[in-house]
């Protein structure tokens, strides 16, 4: 699923054993889930919540959503807010007080839906590839 559109297959497609190395990283940090939506057997959605602790805002923890995707076949069906709702929930769960998650520029789509779940376009985001 993560290379299921123009902007996945560009960037994803390292080895398998990367992608298996992060997940076994992954697993092993209590502040890091790995949620995975299933139908009838198949795996349709996944989603990656990170728990991170902070000083700002009263050193409050928030909740980092990242690697969120939906089956295209299944896409517009409530299965991602379904998945956003579980994510919120345990980021309610952990004791963090924002939730929050960035989307390239160019998934217009994604952008209304997650405008649709309350979020709002309230920063900048800038990244920088390091090597």
């Amino acid at each position: 699923m993560l290379a299921d559109d123009d902007l996945g297959r560009a960037r994803e497609g390292a080895p398998m054993a990367a992608y298996m190395a992060a997940f076994a990283e992954i697993a092993a940090n209590p502040r890091e889930s790995l949620i995975v939506g299933e139908l009838d057997g198949r795996v349709v959605a996944t989603l990656q919540l990170t728990i991170l602790s902070g000083l700002s805002r009263g050193g409050a923890r928030r909740a980092l959503v990242e690697a969120v995707r939906v089956a295209g076949d299944l896409r517009g069906q409530g299965i991602g807010a379904r998945l956003m709702a579980e994510a919120e929930r345990r980021a309610r769960e952990s004791g963090a007080g924002i939730i929050q998650l960035t989307t390239d520029q160019s998934r217009v789509r994604a952008h209304d839906f997650y405008k649709r779940l309350g979020y709002e376009p309230s920063h900048l985001g800038m990244k920088k590839k390091l090597g």
